[in-house]
């Protein structure tokens, strides 16, 4: 029998990125580019906005989907501005004409940048990690487009047919993570809309810069109404357990699951943090808890093994994940580890939150049932540093797994809330309009 847990007061609540290569440039500091990452208000994100486009505000009139959602921003500004304060670490910056990347395999021991400046560099940079996380993928994928195109239309002749292979390279770079193949549809979309008048490199980069600005802004939005979701339920601190990255490095900024939390912690409800280590790559002890230790949140390094005795011994009262999937019925893909934590959860009576924006949703997708779920090589389980430490044996290496919709309490995205998610309630929040 499902055992009590205290009802979440919603159903539905609603919210108003070279060669094949790359080039180190050195260790991280923070870009005085157009992509302001310290906005603290409409009259700058327009500055940017227009700044960016490098175009008249004609052309700039393909952002206001951007200045619309930040003037029907419900978040208080103050809010916003001491999220944004918070925030120490990014992973993805665009300036000079190449997208520059943090190579998130070597921290926490290094913090190096890469340069690219080719459709190829980009897609080699996803699949071999150096950018990971299902929004951070999609936004280095738009900028991909760009740096293709620029070469295609150097090269001469019919570009736009040559772009496609630039497309489907990038799209065969992380197969899972359905933001990749949102922005790209996207960049796409652009594409096909462009004038015979139109500057393709302007309104592409204007693309794709407003699809990282818009995840950032989505990102504060899910922050502080998971953040109200938590306050809701609130009698003790809260003692959150969370899976893998989904923090600035993960994403266009700020973070989804890990974005909540930082929202909670800011506004004193956050007791600690436990952060699974996220075999095999680690995410969660080199990234996850190097972000919220930057950040002075408490938190607790814990083997993916111990999630279950954590429940039981350390008061958990969330687990809040991210998702690189979600299907028109609320099943969850995520990274593997996620649906035996959903499993843990639901016996020992803790509440689950998937925290993803709407880009995630796959409404063509009906179920988890029809997700193709990645393999990597084995190696990964079977060799550290490079060493083998495993017997001469075969690894089973999935990159993700499903947790289906029955095991959720609540799917958070920047359209609003949906408590215990089925196909009905799925759809009537992706029916919703929103700017994103």
């Amino acid at each position: 029998m499902r055992p009590s847990r205290m009802p979440i007061p919603c159903s539905l609540r609603t919210t108003p990125a070279g060669s094949t290569g790359t080039s180190q440039v050195g260790r991280s500091r923070r870009s005085s580019g157009a992509v302001a990452f310290g906005m603290t208000g409409l009259p700058e994100l327009i500055t940017v906005m227009a700044k960016y486009t490098r175009a008249s505000w004609r052309a700039a009139r393909y952002n206001q989907p951007l200045l619309i959602l930040a003037l029907d921003f419900k978040m208080e500004w103050a809010m916003r501005d001491r999220l944004l304060a918070a925030e120490k670490v990014k992973a993805i910056d665009w300036r000079d004409d190449a997208l520059y990347l943090l190579d998130q395999r070597v921290l926490p021991f290094e913090e190096t940048w890469h340069a690219y400046t080719s459709a190829a560099g980009v897609a080699e940079a996803i699949r071999s990690m150096v950018v990971r996380g299902a929004p951070a993928i999609g936004i280095s994928a738009a900028y991909g487009v760009v740096l293709g195109a620029r070469a295609r239309i150097a090269a001469g002749g019919d570009w736009r047919s040559a772009l496609e292979d630039d497309f489907a390279l990038l799209a065969d770079s992380r197969p899972t993570a359905v933001n990749l193949f949102w922005a790209l549809n996207r960049m796409r979309d652009r594409l096909q809309r462009l004038k015979a008048t139109d500057d393709p490199l302007v309104f592409l980069e204007a693309e794709a810069v407003a699809i990282h600005l818009s995840d950032r802004e989505a990102n504060l939005t899910m922050a502080q109404l998971g953040a109200d979701l938590i306050r809701k339920h609130q009698g003790n601190l809260q003692t959150v357990l969370t899976h893998c990255n989904t923090g600035a490095l993960a994403t266009g900024g700020f973070g989804t699951a890990l974005g909540v939390i930082r929202a909670a912690h800011l506004e004193g409800m956050i007791e600690r943090v436990y952060a699974d280590e996220t075999r095999p790559w680690l995410q969660g002890s080199r990234l996850t808890a190097w972000e919220l230790a930057n950040e002075g949140i408490p938190v607790t390094l814990n083997a993916d093994s111990a999630a279950a005795h954590l429940m039981r011994t350390k008061g958990i009262t969330w687990v809040i994940v991210g998702a690189d999937r979600i299907t028109a019925n609320g099943d969850v893909a995520n990274k593997i580890g996620t649906y035996q934590l959903a499993v843990a959860a639901m016996h020992h009576g803790v509440r689950f939150m998937v925290v993803a924006p709407s880009s995630t949703i796959d409404m063509d997708m009906a179920s988890g049932e029809d997700i193709v779920i990645e393999e990597r090589d084995g190696r990964e389980l079977l060799e550290v540093g490079g060493q083998r430490v495993g017997a001469d044996v075969d690894a089973f290496n999935p990159v993700f797994d499903v947790t289906p919709a029955d095991l959720i309490d609540a799917i958070v995205t920047e359209k609003g809330i949906v408590e215990r998610p089925d196909t009905a309630r799925m759809a009537q929040l992706m029916s919703r309009k929103h700017l994103h």
